[in-house]
């Protein structure tokens, strides 16, 4: 395993470096060729050192640590001093001008490097600050969520040991669904978990495959109803034959939690609609509800994993957002993005699109 990344860490070590040499060659290259021009162009050097200075600022800038500057730097001297100082094409290197333009460009180069190096060094320590917080939100939010049906499931375990002869029959089953129904939710929460981790990590390679709507539609309802078998859902759907590449199973996982999310969320709904329109190359699928809609204040911060840094202080199996979340990184791998509305009728819509097969495309 540790090897495993040290080959991982100077495969990405040699690729940077090869980038950053090749960077600096053609600025280099581009640098040289464009002061030759100009001196055709204009018949003046005076040109020559502010162009070398900036090609050696931009190599400074763009590569990792001080070497390419520097190296840059001392290549500038060079052609500067074998190109475009006389006597020409042959070199000098104890003329005056060839030491203030060395010592001016290693300056250059070093405090150019010197910067960007800080730059980055501030850009990464902000980048680990806001995972590190994102890290414990998460955890905030798992903790809750997780807690919840954990503790329901322990109370009814213990209630029905402790008063076994006491409850009837009846009484039995209706706990032991709810102990079956908590265990359930709990599944599909560490399934989301697990998609929104391996798929940010990289993991998980998408399985792609062409997949025909109707069959996709199919299988989230059959899966839905097993949960919600009183809540009847409204589906529109193409009449032509329609096929997406996709993975088909984490796709379900989207539908699944945007259907679960309107029941769980959508007080007060009557209806719950999954609609599917083609447009164009694409597929748009959209779950809508007639319920109470989304807060505005939270609009803005409804796909991340946790919505307010607290964990809510009821009892309700809430998801703190990581369903949507999940949506978000999966539409994303699908390269799309998923978006969220409130209707103008009352209630909230989600919608993403998905590209189609070529056949299916409509000009």
């Amino acid at each position: 395993m540790n090897n495993g990344s040290f080959l991982l860490d100077d495969m990405k070590i040699s690729k940077g470096t090869f980038y950053d040499g090749l960077f600096t060659l053609v600025t280099l290259l581009v640098t040289f060729f464009t002061i030759l021009f100009l001196q055709k162009l204009f018949d003046t050097q005076t040109l020559t050192p502010m162009i070398f200075v900036l090609g050696v600022f931009l190599v400074s800038w763009r590569t990792q640590g001080y070497f390419w500057g520097i190296a840059a730097s001392l290549v500038s001297v060079l052609a500067v001093n074998f190109a475009f100082t006389y006597p020409y094409w042959a070199f000098d290197l104890i003329s005056p001008e060839c030491i203030a333009s060395a010592v001016v460009m290693l300056v250059v180069a070093i405090m150019t490097g010197t910067l960007t190096t800080q730059l980055k060094r501030q850009e990464k320590l902000k980048a680990e600050a806001e995972t590190e917080r994102m890290r414990g939100n998460l955890l905030r939010a798992v903790s809750h969520d997780l807690r919840t049906p954990l503790t329901a499931i322990y109370g009814a375990c213990s209630a029905m040991r402790e008063n076994y002869d006491s409850f009837s029959r009846e009484k039995h089953l209706q706990m032991l669904e709810g102990v079956s129904n908590d265990a359930q939710w709990l599944v599909r929460m560490v399934e989301n978990l697990l998609s929104i981790t391996r798929i940010d990590s990289g993991t998980v390679q998408l399985k792609m495959k062409s997949t025909v709507l109707e069959e996709l539609i199919d299988d989230v309802l059959v899966k839905f109803y097993k949960h919600y078998p009183n809540q009847p859902v409204e589906v529109t759907l193409p009449e032509e034959f329609i096929l997406i590449p996709m993975d088909a199973m984490l796709m379900e996982q989207v539908l699944m939690n945007l259907l679960e999310n309107a029941v769980l969320h959508g007080e007060g709904m009557q209806h719950l609609w999954l609609n599917v329109d083609v447009k164009g190359s694409q597929a748009i699928f959209r779950v809508e509800d007639d319920g109470k809609g989304i807060d505005p204040q939270r609009m803005g911060q409804l796909f991340t994993t946790q919505l307010s840094g607290q964990a809510p202080t009821d009892t309700s199996r809430s998801s703190m957002g990581i369903g949507l979340s999940v949506c978000d990184t999966i539409v994303r791998a699908h390269g799309s993005r998923i978006y969220a509305q409130n209707r103008p009728q009352g209630g909230a819509a989600f919608y993403f699109a998905l590209e189609m097969e070529e056949e299916n495309r409509v000009e």
